[in-house]
């Protein structure tokens, strides 16, 4: 069942924007909205109501971004533009309004995103003193010579810290539209509109946003997804591989080779890596030890204080001791 609560999702066209960085995250949740999600979307511009992208495609019937108010559950996403402007003193001076406009969206509890060299954009505003961030790999020298009081991270796909979201750039600004409708709407749901848009995940256990609910989907066997769907969709469930198998109408034999081959990890221990997920977010939550066990599908507190111990080095502190 997906919240409904409705989400409004604001994409900023700067001047001579990167047309995937804007494109990219618009399309997952246009997708998202085509199933079913409570999205409703609006392109947002700095002053006039066309804008001409870097790759001069022309972007039309923009609204202005002073005739809007942005709330809690409200995102919005600042792409890329070209570096000749990011360096420009004077275009930072005659789009001071938006900038204060974008503080003051913060302030109001919206997700503030950037793709790219959208980071200069937010680092401009003031969003980004004192946090952590990333952008692209290209600018990680300039930025940080550029703006010293903030905690950038190379290396990173993207990173969230109190509300704001920056991402690497390009193709990463989908990543972060996904872990975005993960938030809201749930692991097995983003995990839909990733196939839906075959995209090739490229996370690592390094991210500490990553979910495992969308690790291993970097691969276009249906009938390995659908395997992995069952075991995410029935996870208070105790379920077999000879269940599975029948399910994805191959032998037991071949589906353990075939996963194995596809992901890069063996059923069980894909299977124990959702638990874990799934029981750090339910403790976390205040759930006691025995509600989580069942709602992982173990059968004791003993199973799921083994399964924690096995990876305890990936569990926030203070859940290590339980």
């Amino acid at each position: 069942m997906l919240s409904n609560l409705n989400c409004r999702a604001f994409f900023v066209v700067p001047p001579q924007v990167q047309l995937l960085d804007i494109s990219g995250p618009a399309h997952i949740f246009y997708e998202a909205k085509s199933y079913g999600a409570p999205i409703e979307s609006f392109y947002i511009t700095l002053d006039k109501s066309e804008e001409l992208s870097s790759a001069g495609l022309h972007l039309s019937q923009l609204s202005r971004f002073n005739e809007f108010k942005l709330e809690e559950n409200d995102i919005i996403f600042v792409p890329g533009l070209e570096s000749h402007l990011i360096h420009d003193e004077s275009f930072e001076q005659k789009n001071a309004g938006f900038f204060a406009w974008l503080k003051d969206q913060y302030k109001n509890g919206a997700k503030v995103c950037s793709v790219c060299t959208g980071a200069y954009l937010l680092a401009q505003a003031g969003l980004l003193d004192d946090k952590k961030c990333t952008t692209h790999w290209k600018y990680l020298k300039d930025f940080k010579q550029k703006f010293p009081k903030v905690g950038l991270l190379s290396d990173r796909l993207f990173v969230e810290d109190r509300n704001i979201y920056t991402s690497a750039g390009v193709s990463s600004g989908i990543d972060l539209a996904l872990f975005l409708l993960e938030e809201k709407f749930g692991p097995v749901f983003a995990t839909d509109i990733a196939k839906e848009v075959v995209v090739y995940l490229r996370r690592t256990e390094a991210d500490p946003q990553l979910s495992v609910f969308l690790q291993y989907r970097n691969h276009l066997d249906q009938r390995v997804h659908e395997a992995q769907d069952m075991l995410a969709q029935h996870l208070n469930q105790k379920i077999t591989i000879d269940k599975i198998a029948d399910t994805v109408n191959m032998s037991s034999r071949n589906l353990t080779r075939l996963f194995k081959k596809t992901t890069g990890i063996t059923i069980g221990d894909y299977h124990d890596k959702l638990r874990v997920e799934r029981a750090v977010q339910l403790l976390s939550e205040g759930n006691k030890v025995d509600t989580v066990s069942l709602s992982c599908g173990l059968q004791s507190t003993n199973q799921l204080r083994t399964l924690l111990r096995k990876y305890g080095s990936a569990l926030p502190h203070e859940l290590r001791s339980i």
